[in-house]
């Protein structure tokens, strides 16, 4: 990088964007900000663009920063070719138009953003792919298995880990009775409400597995998912010739921020120097267990059918962490109203994108009619 590199980042008030800010800050000669867009947190957006200085900022609530200029919406991000790269890094649908605004304008992509792909992941990548536009994931797992793999025609299959989150040796009855406050509390990260919960259910890693897919082009088949509670194994592949290639870290998301931001060179970091085995001592390996958590057995069914099945499945899983955040249903039912929804979908196989917003809106006023009928009965 013997020129700054010019990023703008959507969703930096959430907890991807200000991660990624505390990277920039140890690497401020490193970049230059063009843009950054938060959501409803004006105080947050307003003191990270007056630290930080970007040419634009946008927000869903009115804004003033002086000499910096308020933009009307999205589009105006993902459409300057200023950027050498955007960091998408909001959560929810709103990420899929920039991003795909971004790709035809031929800039690169940080992704953050798990909606993008689990719900127009073959639009997106073929887009890209016809563009040369690079897609570099931030998701730990992800940017893992894209630092393993140096010649992807001899990678036979990829191994996605996962935590196991807050239950994973607790008994079923546990998981039904489990409140907010206790589903909340992650052994190992430490991420935004709606991906914590996911987590807790391993929602999470089958919408990842379905990431993968899109981004690797492998079969589901080859994609499997092992339970690592330490994880310091972010994720592996294996070879044609049976060698497994594993990347390895503290659970710190400032890693793979840094490395998706500044690919494909490498600096010191926030968390540089920071990797003992001595300290870490063990690393232990389980099969998920799919009676308590069916979610995954779920999100492989969505990714083998493809078209909208995927869309449906985000969108009602999405709706009903919502109510149980809010307090309107136990954490079981999040996955028992998924799969009602699901079940009901009617599969648009090669969908238009207007078909996938439509069946995300669709998919969620379903559910929330259904969330009402099941807390009323």
């Amino acid at each position: 990088m013997s020129e700054k590199r010019k990023i703008s980042i959507i969703g930096s008030t959430g907890s991807i964007g200000t991660q990624a800010l505390e990277v920039i800050e140890k690497l401020r000669d490193k970049f230059e900000i063009i843009a950054l867009a938060g959501g409803n947190n004006t105080e947050l957006l307003k003191s990270q663009a007056e630290k930080f200085r970007p040419k634009y900022i946008y927000s869903l609530k009115p804004i003033s920063v002086d000499g910096v200029k308020t933009l009307s919406g999205l589009d105006e991000i993902a459409e300057n070719t200023e950027n050498d790269i955007i960091l998408v890094a909001c959560s929810g649908k709103i990420g899929l138009k920039p991003t795909l605004k971004a790709i035809e304008n031929g800039i690169d992509i940080a992704l953050a953003n798990k909606e993008t792909l689990v719900m127009a992941g073959d639009i997106v990548m073929k887009k890209a792919k016809e563009l040369g536009v690079n897609i570099i994931p931030v998701d730990s797992e992800h940017c893992a298995i894209h630092q393993c793999i140096k010649d992807i025609s001899q990678v036979d299959k990829l191994i996605i880990t996962a935590s196991g989150g807050p239950f994973l040796n607790k008994s079923l009855e546990d998981i039904k009775n489990a409140t907010v406050e206790e589903t909340l509390k992650h052994p190992r990260w430490n991420m935004g409400r709606k991906i914590t919960v996911d987590s807790a259910t391993l929602m999470n890693k089958g919408l990842e597995i379905i990431e993968a897919h899109h981004l690797f082009g492998f079969d589901y088949d080859d994609i499997e998912v092992v339970v690592h509670p330490q994880s310091i194994v972010h994720s592996a592949i294996e070879y044609v010739d049976g060698s497994v290639i594993a990347q390895l870290g503290i659970p710190s998301m400032h890693i793979p921020i840094q490395y998706a931001i500044t690919y494909p060179e490498r600096f010191e970091g926030i968390k540089s120097k920071s990797f003992s085995f001595a300290d870490i001592a063990r690393l232990d390996f389980e099969k998920p267990d799919f009676d308590k958590f069916p979610a995954v057995k779920l999100a492989y069914k969505a990714g083998k059918m493809g078209g909208t099945a995927t869309a449906c499945l985000n969108a009602a899983n999405e709706e009903a962490v919502f109510a149980f955040l809010n307090g309107k249903i136990k954490l079981y039912q999040i996955y028992e109203i998924t799969k009602h929804i699901f079940d009901e979908h009617e599969l648009i196989q090669k969908p238009s994108i207007e078909e996938i917003f439509a069946t995300d809106e669709i998919t969620r006023a379903k559910t929330k009619d259904y969330i009402y009928s099941f807390v009323t009965v």
